[in-house]
């Protein structure tokens, strides 16, 4: 049976392959006599004209096609001989056509497409005219090609005729042959690629006919319009698809006369101009969601990037046809083909995407004119990625939305009088700036922070690094000038101003610090100071009253000295002879009041809910809008480079992260809040939350500590600014307490949890205290703790030469000095060497709770500083028990002078400052319990040991003074 099969598929293909191998052998010296008679001699002809020589170059490309053609017959013709010549029997392998099909396809396609064009521009005609003399003395040769040429046949006519219908021919040849042979093999396994061959053939035969048609559509189409618009509009490749002489359709535009439909251009007439409109950026509404007019149901709505207008049918079916023929002209304008072949049946065909990606020319007047955009489109507006340049310079490269920039974007302005440019990174919405952003301007300033409507509005950092004139603004904005709060450090002055700002200049209550220590406070009014103020002096000293602004003093004042005494009077300074005063001059004070020494400027002044609201307010804002991803960037800021690299995407705007660290996506934010409620799961979450540069949580700790650092660092580290930098942290951790807060309820709420119940004043400050404080304190600390170490560096002083005379004796001789029970010496901790006695031994007592002590400064967090103050005391109670070998419980009077052994050995620096610290920001739930009653302990050990340096101190002092 098998044998049978192939015995029929070989007898099958032997036929078709002699039917072709004629075919192919007269078909090619029909080739060769056209090249003979007709290609070459239209190739020879010359022309001086532009016209002519455009249209030699089409003949010349039809040559070439031609000749493509003609040496595919060739090869096949001679395959086919070699063949026969082996075996009189042939098999299917062995039909070239079948084999390589699509080969075939592709050069009759580009032939036919090429021969169209000189259609379309008339090229046979322009031939014929330009050798007319050798046509009409050859014009017999041409009869031999055609079977109906008479006298009458033009030579146009004939050339058309003669160049295209033997190759028609010889392919409806092919396509007969592949039929038969389709309908003589039957139902073999190799008939579905015979017959699928086959009409692949038939399709090119439609194809054929097609091109030729709309070639002399389009022809013709050129002669019924004038001069001008033929000029304009006639390109060889351009074809025409619809005319609205042909099939009747109306343009709401202007006076339009006429719509033409081509395959690249939608056209509308208007007497002898025209209006044209690129079919990649047209699109078709037929839904009638928009009418010209309510009595007009058959219109189409056109939207082009810069115009809207309707094509009105009288009829539903002109309408349809239309539609469809628009939407597969604008598809197939988008692929960048044609279908094939040309045109299916009727109602066939996808719809062209709504969504393109394309560039085009603005030229209408507005803020795009002449501006080129390349990048993503929806009906007929820039929406999506995309790039937007004009020709002076400017460029915008971002995101955009219904026409106008919407999202992140950034925006380059050159600067007219240089070669330089303004750099805007930024968030844009409706065509405008809007939330967080950097702009990296020519004149080398850089500003970062919030925008609105193109100016800047809101918390922003604007910093100028040049050499000539270096400054640095932190604070709030408004209108784009400075206004509100905000911090300003004149590098060449060497001084930072902290305060209220208004239209650019200090106005209101500020705090003025200057390197050389010394800082005041006044009132200012447009960038003068006005009424008097308090200037504190860096030898302790201090003025009240007017001065100038070098710190001459002038007018009424006081001045207190650091010793006590005090000048009230009138002060005046003149050049020659330096600072003048009346008054009077109190010296009967020996010690200067420390309610005056240590100040604390700015606490009224400056409400610490008042200070960087601009902060607060964009994350509020972004938790009042529901989180949305999209808007994150805006309201929380964004992890950027500071390169001026113009960048096409947005990637590089995020960083990686591994598999240990905490999403910076929104949703995942709010995912993570939800499985980390329970106290220990929390803290682990916030602290990476706070590390995380995309986080929410840590972007907004990242801003607080910003503007911490521009108020407190550097020259801000004042000791009269400590009770603002103090509150100032607390208050951050109250903020940050409640922005967790509205994250998680926002979180439970989208997933249908129920709601966390609200949190009253007292429990919420509990938990910023408890919670949040001891996770962000590290940012701050290094700031804070010099503002304390300054503050308490007179009482540390005494302190560590206290320390320095104690670690003088041995630890017997210092237990003996401060009064600790001889019962509780731990004299058998110690082992002593040959020639060594209890007398001598030093730091070996207690040496535990010793080292216990001294990790105090190894942590930031007042609650772990606390646990090893507890810790410490175990370990003197541990000591104390294995001395008296039972358990013992140790009163205050025995604690006190074991605990100021331990301090003395432990030597810690700054030990004032380290307590003080503790005070301040310990949670409140530990006050009046161990924690804050061993604090007591240790402060009284510290205090003690500075009152016997104090009195040693005024002891030398008085003597001093006696005569």
């Amino acid at each position: 049976m098998v044998r049978l099969i192939t015995r029929t598929l070989d007898m099958c293909a032997t036929e078709a392959a002699e039917s072709l191998l004629r075919s192919e052998e007269t078909f090619s010296a029909c080739l060769a006599r056209i090249n003979t008679i007709v290609l070459e001699p239209l190739l020879q002809a010359e022309s001086h004209e532009q016209k002519g020589k455009d249209n030699l170059k089409l003949l010349l490309l039809l040559n070439d096609r031609f000749h493509a053609l003609w040496d595919l017959t060739e090869e096949n013709h001679r395959t086919l001989k070699e063949k026969f010549s082996i075996s009189p029997s042939l098999c299917l392998q062995d039909l070239y056509i079948l084999w390589k099909g699509d080969l075939f396809l592709s050069i009759y396609i580009q032939y036919f497409v090429t021969f169209a064009n000189c259609v379309v521009v008339q090229g046979f005609d322009q031939a014929a005219k330009n050798k007319s003399e050798f046509w009409k003395t050859h014009k017999t040769a041409l009869k031999q090609f055609l079977a109906d040429f008479t006298s009458e046949t033009s030579i146009p006519v004939a050339l058309h005729t003669v160049l295209h219908k033997p190759l028609r021919d010889h392919v409806q040849q092919y396509a007969l042959i592949l039929t038969r042979l389709s309908e003589a093999i039957g139902k073999c396994p190799d008939q579905e690629l015979v017959a699928s061959v086959a009409k692949q053939y038939a399709k090119l035969q439609s194809f054929i006919s097609q091109v030729l048609d709309e070639a002399c559509l389009t022809k013709a189409l050129w002669k019924s319009l004038g001069n001008k618009l033929t000029e304009w509009l006639c390109v060889p490749e351009r074809r025409l698809l619809e005319d609205s002489k042909n099939l009747p359709i109306f343009a709401s535009v202007g006076r339009t006369s006429r719509v033409l439909l081509f395959d690249d251009i939608l056209v509308l007439i208007q007497g002898n101009n025209c209006q044209s409109f690129d079919l990649k950026l047209v699109w078709v509404d037929g839904s009638g969601s928009e009418k010209p007019d309510p009595e007009n149901r058959h219109a189409l709505h056109i939207v082009t990037p810069e115009e809207v207008f309707f094509l009105s049918a009288k009829e539903l079916q002109m309408k349809a046809v239309w539609q469809w023929k628009l939407n597969q002209a604008v598809r197939q304008a988008l692929n960048g083909k044609r279908d094939f072949p040309l045109w299916g049946e009727a109602g066939e065909g996808s719809e062209p995407p709504f969504h393109r990606c394309f560039k085009y020319v603005f030229r209408a007047e507005g803020r795009f004119k002449n501006a080129a955009y390349e990048g993503e489109w929806y009906w007929g507006k820039p929406h999506g990625k995309g790039t937007l340049k004009w020709p002076d310079g400017r460029n915008h490269v971002g995101d955009f939305k219904e026409g106008l920039e919407h999202g992140f974007g950034i925006c380059l302005i050159p600067l007219i009088s240089e070669d330089k440019y303004d750099c805007y990174k930024c968030h844009w919405c409706e065509g405008k700036m809007r939330g967080y952003g950097i702009c990296e301007y020519g004149n080398e300033m850089v500003y970062k922070g919030y925008f609105n409507d193109n100016l800047r509005q809101g918390f922003g950092i604007l910093e100028n690094p040049s050499a000539e004139q270096p400054f640095k603004y932190t604070g709030q904005w408004d209108n784009d000038k400075k206004n509100g709060y905000g911090v300003w450090d004149d590098k060449d002055r060497g001084e930072r101003y902290i305060g209220i700002w208004q239209d650019d200049h200090r106005h209101g209550q500020g705090i003025v610090v200057t390197q050389s220590g010394v800082c005041y406070q006044r009132t200012f009014h447009v960038d003068k100071m006005v009424g008097s103020g308090i200037l504190l002096l860096e030898d302790d000293s201090v003025y009240e009253g007017h001065f100038t602004r070098d710190l001459t003093f002038v007018g009424k004042g006081k001045l207190t000295f650091s010793n006590g005494f005090t000048l009230e009077g009138t002060f005046s300074n003149k050049s020659s002879q330096g600072l003048q005063t009346q008054g009077i001059l109190n010296t009967s004070g020996d010690q200067q009041d420390a309610s005056i020494t240590k100040v604390q400027l700015g606490l009224d002044e400056f409400l610490v809910e008042k200070r960087w609201q601009g902060i607060y307010d964009q994350f509020l804002d972004f938790l009042h809008s529901g989180c949305k991803e999209e808007m994150e960037e805006s309201f929380t800021g964004f992890h950027i480079q500071t390169s001026k690299e113009l960048r096409k995407s947005q990637e590089y705007l995020f960083c990686q992260r591994g598999p240990e660290d905490v999403s910076g996506k929104i949703e995942d934010v709010l995912e993570e809040l939800v499985q980390h409620q329970e106290l220990e799961s929390l803290q682990c979450y916030l602290q990476k939350a706070f590390k995380s540069s995309l986080h929410p949580l840590g972007k907004l700790l990242k801003a607080l500590t910003f503007a911490f650092q521009a108020t407190y660092s550097g020259i801000g580290a004042n000791k009269h600014l400590l009770n603002m930098a103090q509150e100032e942290v607390k208050y951050y951790a109250k903020k940050i307490w409640e922005f967790y807060q509205g994250l998680l309820h926002l979180a439970l709420e989208q997933k249908g949890q129920p709601l966390a119940k609200t949190e009253d004043g007292e429990k919420s400050d509990l938990n910023a205290y408890g919670v949040i404080l001891p996770l962000i304190l590290p940012c701050f600390y290094p700031e804070l703790f010099m503002l304390y170490m300054l503050y308490h560096e007179k009482e540390d002083d005494l302190y560590c030469q206290g320390i320095v005379d104690l670690s003088l004796f041995p630890d017997v001789k210092l237990l003996e000095f401060l009064d600790v029970q001889k019962h509780l010496w731990p004299l058998k901790d110690l082992t002593l060497t040959t020639n060594q006695r209890h007398s001598l031994i030093k730091d070996k007592c207690f040496l535990s709770a010793t080292e216990c002590l001294q990790k105090l400064i190894t942590t930031v967090d007042p609650r772990e500083k606390l646990e090893i103050l507890q810790k410490t005391y175990e370990e003197i109670e541990s000591t104390v028990s294995r001395v008296v070998e039972r358990d013992y419980k140790l009163p205050m009077d025995d604690l006190l002078p074991l605990l100021m052994y331990v301090v003395s050995r432990a030597r810690i620096q700054h030990l004032g400052a380290e307590i003080h610290l503790i005070r301040d920001l310990m949670d409140p739930t530990n006050e009046g319990g161990m924690y804050d009653f061993l604090l007591t302990a240790l402060e009284s050990c510290y205090e003690h040991i500075q009152k016997d340096m104090r009195l040693h101190q005024r002891e030398s002092w008085y003597v001093s003074r006696d005569p």
